[in-house]
């Protein structure tokens, strides 16, 4: 799309009606089972106006995938150094269960890309969530040091925290499908504060 001038209403509303198309698609074939007309279907746009607003298939999901790690990588930017130790982390865990109940679309996206070998994301873990893990591995293990919450591994801490709240969106069928009539984000918040709770309490 031109760069000369503020985009209009219209613009914005197709290129923002083409992301959210994309988004459905990606999250629902992969990158590599997608296609542009897949895209313009779902977006109720002909191909020829789609590419008027991206040049290619790799463009949209450049660009949704820009916006989705800014998204994801905030609830562990704010675990802080400052604040009382396993009540920080309980409130991490809350965080990224309801990013996986408000954006369960973005997790099976990303979920994907990470199955099919991340090529279009290595760069960004390698880089940014290698850097960010780390920082907050240093403070959980100094947490650990100063016997505020019990010791674990703290980068497997941060891995079982992803798995057991991402699961619900990366499994959203399975998960619904077998907890029948009763929604999963019921009583999943309180399931998962009592494990990590009782795992990372200090004794006595």
């Amino acid at each position: 799309m031109p760069k000369d001038r503020s985009p209009t209403r219209i613009q914005k509303k197709n290129r923002a009606a083409i992301l959210e198309a994309a988004l459905d698609v990606f999250s629902t074939h992969g990158f590599r089972g997608s296609t542009v007309d897949q895209i313009a279907k779902a977006a109720g746009l002909s191909k020829p106006n789609l590419l008027y607003y991206f040049p290619s298939k790799e463009a949209i999901f450049n660009e949704l995938m820009a916006e989705l790690l800014g998204t994801w990588l905030d609830p562990l930017r704010a675990l802080d150094p400052e604040g009382e130790p396993l009540e920080e982390i309980l409130a991490y865990v809350q965080r990224k269960l309801q990013m996986s109940r408000d954006f369960p679309r973005e997790s099976r996206l990303y979920a994907n890309e990470i199955v099919q070998g991340a090529p279009r994301l290595h760069e960004v873990i390698a880089g940014d969530l290698s850097d960010l893990v780390e920082e907050k591995a240093q403070l959980l293990q100094s947490w650990m040091d100063a016997g505020k919450i019990n010791r674990a591994h703290p980068k497997h801490l941060l891995f079982s925290i992803w798995s057991l709240t991402q699961h619900y969106a990366d499994f959203d069928v399975q998960v619904r499908t077998l907890m029948g009539e009763e929604d999963p984000f019921d009583a999943a918040p309180e399931y998962l504060e009592t494990l990590y709770r009782r795992m990372l309490t200090p004794k006595g």
